[in-house]
């Protein structure tokens, strides 16, 4: 079973109606209108579920009095500010951000929260959000966003009232690892594509954004030291377009904005398979020293570096070199998936050699599940894409590796590819991992998933968002929501708190927020939305 599906005249067609369908408008999917849920704004409503609720007293009312208070942590008042900038437009409210008075207050305490945990108090007399770093803080404003009305997120004022609940919020992740992928090289995506994409990430306290630059289709980051990558490899896309790349400052703006919403950047450079584009713009990477033509179709496994030429290694090396420089984050992903043009010994030579280059620039190694079929570097993680159906000798490799101290990020395919159609309806997407409903990509356990592998050899799960059908942030924002959400959910909240029935409902809550912030999303039938 291969991670992407083989150029077909039904997918050429799929791809010719989407213009028809933006130019309709925001893509939607029917649902018979449903009972609303329960009311948006109650402490156990919200979306990924808190470790422990507490409801009871009376509500905090945000009013033109309203201050948020902050201590003279520069940090803290940036998460302060974040909290303001979301709560003006919507409220008409100045809302101060000072280092007195109050209303909603943000304070940094010693205490049981971990780097990313929060307790968030709400009564009478304000709102108070207290953790041990930032990023705990900054996750217990989105907590408080969704105790807020679902119009708090529009960008004009709006009537009000702005009540938060009373009661306690005492919340901490399950996993260290909460990620999205989203592939820029079948589709290339924008700046400001993806700075939207992270702050609607943010919003479900996902921590990590992997960035798949390179592919067949495309090279999307600028090399110094081999600029063709990018001004022949990056000047196509899927189905011909003009493609395009970040150069050096779009990157760094692209981190900085994730590291403002306290995710980190996780890069890609898939190798030694996936690499056509690389191929094409650099004649000596191929074994008979002659470059291929460009690629604008989405086959996968028929590409590979030459993996006995020496300056393939030089190419390696300079370009981890250059992106771990560009990279604050801890992580480089080699990819390492579908290299089935390099034969399995020279794809373990291949690994021996690039592996140990990341750890010399100071990064930790990542790639895709097939790396635990070589010698997976001591602490590196591997991203296990197979499905249900995937064959036991190759799920125990991976559990193999596991046992040995190799982390697991988990990414089924047939669960949180974020790419598959939800059904035989869905106008974008591709199905060869099946269709992946709503419920599919939600009722699951990360802990338990893979046999023989132990509990705490899995670091948490990413949802894949790859693009071979997906041209715009429409296309984006109505394959991942909702089931980005149970993603987010799946990697937050404790296994005891996975529920359907009662997650469906917190859910449809969601929905009213989503139209706020201008979200098309897929009104997935086996939800309960809001009628209107």
């Amino acid at each position: 079973m291969t991670r992407h599906h083989r150029t077909t005249p039904r997918l050429a067609r799929i791809l010719g109606s989407l213009l028809l369908v933006a130019a309709a408008g925001v893509l939607t999917s029917g649902a018979a209108p449903a009972p609303r849920p329960a009311a948006a704004g109650a402490l156990d409503q919200v979306v990924p579920a808190p470790a422990s609720v507490r409801p009871g007293g009376s509500p905090y009312r945000i009013t033109e009095r309203t201050g948020i208070r902050v201590d003279g942590s520069r940090e803290v008042r940036r998460v302060g500010e974040y909290l303001a900038e979301v709560l003006r437009p919507s409220t008409g409210y100045r809302l101060p951000v000072t280092t007195h008075g109050g209303g909603i207050r943000l304070r940094i305490a010693e205490g049981p929260y971990g780097a990313e945990g929060y307790r968030l108090d709400s009564g009478p007399r304000g709102v108070t959000i207290t953790a041990g770093a930032p990023a705990g803080l900054f996750h217990g404003v989105q907590t408080l966003r969704q105790l807020l009305p679902a119009a708090v997120e529009r960008d004009s004022a709006q009537p009000g009232p702005w009540l938060v609940a009373g009661g306690t919020v005492e919340d901490s992740p399950r996993y260290a690892w909460r990620g999205a992928m989203l592939d820029v090289s079948r589709h290339f995506f924008g700046v400001d594509r993806v700075k939207r994409y992270i702050d609607q990430l943010a919003l479900y306290k996902f921590n990590k954004l992997h960035l798949h630059l390179s592919d067949d289709q495309g090279w999307r980051i600028a090399v110094d030291s081999w600029p063709r990558l990018t001004t022949y490899g990056g000047s196509t896309q899927v189905g011909g377009g003009p493609g395009g790349f970040y150069t050096k400052a779009d990157y760094r703006e692209i981190v900085r904005h994730a590291a403002s919403r306290h995710l980190e950047v996780v890069p890609e450079i898939d190798m030694p398979g996936h690499t056509n584009a690389a191929l094409a713009s650099y004649a000596e990477l191929n074994c008979d020293g002659v470059a291929p033509p460009l690629y604008t179709g989405t086959a996968v496994g028929f590409s590979s570096l030459c993996v006995d030429k020496e300056v393939t290694y030089d190419f390696v090396d300079d370009v981890i070199r250059e992106l771990a420089a560009l990279t604050p984050g801890r992580y480089l992903h080699i990819g390492g998936d579908e290299a089935h043009s390099t034969p399995h010994e020279d794809y373990v030579r291949f690994m021996d050699r690039v592996q140990p280059v990341v750890a010399e620039y100071g990064k930790t190694v990542i790639g895709w599940h097939q790396l635990t079929g070589a010698h997976p570097a001591k602490g590196a993680l591997a991203q296990y894409w197979g499905l249900d159906g995937t064959s036991p000798q190759e799920k125990e490799q991976v559990a193999a590796a596991a046992r040995n101290g190799t982390g697991l990020i988990l990414s089924p395919a047939d669960r949180i590819y974020l790419d598959m159609k939800y059904d035989a309806s869905t106008p974008l997407g591709l199905s060869w991992a099946g269709y992946v409903d709503v419920r599919r990509s939600y009722d699951w356990d990360p802990g338990a998933y893979l046999p023989g592998v132990p509990a705490s050899a899995v670091r948490g799960v990413e949802a894949p968002l790859w693009s071979e059908t997906l041209e715009t942030s429409a296309h984006i924002e109505y394959m991942a929501f909702p089931r980005v959400a149970g993603v987010a959910e799946l990697g937050w909240s404790p296994a005891a708190a996975h529920d359907w029935d009662a997650y469906r409902v917190r859910l449809a809550a969601q929905g009213p927020r989503w139209e706020a912030l201008g979200i098309g999303y897929h009104r997935a039938p086996q939800v309960p939305w809001p009628a209107g």
